[in-house]
């Protein structure tokens, strides 16, 4: 389930403007315990914005001269261990897009795609690093217990060079418009991915449909699914939906890893016409960066969350290894003949083969709910201060609920194209999350003098937005005209 991913980035920097004094950022709240939600890493922010605010701690903003350390200061009930926040860090960086890589590697050629996912996994997780580095630096300047990806970003341009500061609250909306604009990028990832699977099992044993059809059949039981508001009521579902998705990827492994040709049966690489479509797709499954703060911030050591032998480190090492393993073992037993999603291609005369679709098809329908909830708890903010009853804000909420399902499957049954679909989400949002903004947020915490020596973080930092901005701009324009015209190679 992607992030499956994605953990609620909070809108406290809604609650504070620029000229907040000491005593307001005090308030500036604590995650609140990661395991009272069904999927361990989301919180339910949109009932109650007060279940943000951390608890008054007497020694904020203490003038004893001691350094301020964030992580004593996060008044937590029930933080997490160690292994709790590996499991959900894996959680949130394996689903669909696990699926997807071998036809990544497609784009790339076998051992472009090798290399290159590595170098993408490495780059990704330095990005992270650089995230919890800047919120650390900001949390003891505030002297705060902790932030948001969207407050980090505020409060670095608020902070930062003269000429920037008035862009804080502009920067501050962009990070929630891309992370919007991701989550429901993924959901339409999702209606496509059930409907498709879907079709391939139907079609096997009764009649064929177009996708379209069955994207229609499912909207009700989604519309009805994203009702509920409480994720809570949906641990029983999320828990089905884990133990679907870990015997879909074992099946799957299992027919991938049969009969497997010689490498040279593969191109080694592609055109350079080709590359975006998998950057695009390479991106999107490491779009796990959302989910990084929430989890550091809830954890009962976060000093061990960093570091060469830290919790991300060795939780990115495994997601980047099982990435590279699917993606390359199923190109070169797929060949030119994969599909969007990897399930799409297993042999469809036997039995298991059509279970692993219906498994992973039923695990990414439960998973939509979960992915919706996040671009939900940002909307909600701005409708809660637009109408000022209960009633209204009831109301308000769940027509907004059923518009934004609706306007998934929408998008979904224009595009049904599930490969084009995801290289475009990846292209356009989770490239921006996860490299372009992360350094230019850290130029702007450390700006001037603590860029290193020469300014070596600075030219690298400038390096990995370059590549993010390519990578944006043709993964977008290729992903397009792939849209556009599906049979374009």
């Amino acid at each position: 389930m992607k992030n499956e991913r994605e953990p609620l980035l909070g809108n406290a920097s809604d609650m504070h403007g620029p000229g907040t004094d000491a005593a307001e950022h005090a308030q500036l709240l604590a995650r609140p315990d990661l395991r009272s939600s069904p999927e361990n890493m989301i919180v339910d922010a949109s009932n109650d914005t007060d279940s943000l605010v951390a608890k008054e701690d007497p020694t904020y903003g203490s003038s004893s001269g001691e350094p301020y350390e964030p992580s004593m200061h996060r008044t937590l009930e029930h933080p997490t261990t160690n292994l709790d926040t590996m499991i959900h860090l894996l959680k949130g960086n394996i689903g669909t897009g696990i699926l997807a890589m071998p036809d990544a590697f497609k784009h790339a050629g076998l051992y472009v795609g090798l290399f290159g996912t590595l170098l993408m996994g490495a780059i990704c997780t330095h990005c992270m690093h650089m995230l919890v580095r800047c919120s650390h630096e900001l949390c003891r300047r505030l002297q705060v217990p902790s932030l948001s990806f969207a407050d980090v970003c505020q409060r670095s341009f608020e902070s930062g060079p003269i000429g920037l500061r008035r862009y804080s609250k502009l920067a501050t909306n962009l990070i929630n418009l891309f992370l919007v604009i991701t989550q429901l990028g993924f959901c339409c990832v999702y209606f496509v991915f059930v409907a498709a699977n879907l079709r391939e099992v139907v079609a096997h044993y009764f009649f064929d449909l177009h996708t379209r059809i069955y994207l229609l059949l499912l909207l009700i039981p989604m519309v009805l699914l994203n009702l509920v508001k409480n994720l809570k009521y949906l641990t029983p579902v999320s828990l089905i939906a884990a133990i679907l998705t870990v015997a879909g990827l074992t099946c799957t492994f299992y027919y991938m890893l049969q009969d497997l040709p010689n490498t040279h049966t593969v191109k080694p690489y592609a055109t350079w016409a080709q590359l975006p479509l998998y950057f695009g797709t390479a991106i999107y499954a490491f779009e796990g960066i959302g989910m990084v703060l929430p989890l550091e911030n809830n954890m009962k050591t976060p000093e061990d969350f960093g570091g060469w032998s830290g919790v991300l480190n060795t939780g990115m090492v495994i997601v980047t290894c099982l990435y590279t393993a699917v993606g390359f073992f199923g190109y070169l037993k797929y060949g030119d003949a994969v599909k969007g999603s990897i399930t799409l291609n297993l042999p469809g005369e036997e039995l298991i083969a059509q279970l692993v679709r219906i498994m992973m098809a039923l695990a990414i329908f439960f998973s939509y709910s979960l992915q919706f909830f996040v671009p939900m708890s940002v909307i909600n903010v701005h409708i809660r201060r637009k109408l000022h009853t209960e009633q209204s804000r009831l109301i308000g909420e769940y027509l907004t609920r059923v518009s934004l399902v609706v306007f998934t499957f929408i998008l979904a049954a224009m595009i049904p194209n599930l490969g084009a679909v995801i290289s475009l989400v990846g292209a356009v949002s989770s490239s921006t999350l996860a490299l372009i903004f992360p350094p230019l947020i850290e130029i702007v915490t450390f700006w001037p003098d603590k860029l290193g020596r020469h300014y070596w973080i600075l030219w690298k930092d400038v390096g990995i937005m370059v590549f993010g901005i390519l990578g944006f701009i043709f993964g977008t324009y290729t992903s397009v005209a792939q849209i556009l015209n599906p049979d374009l190679n």
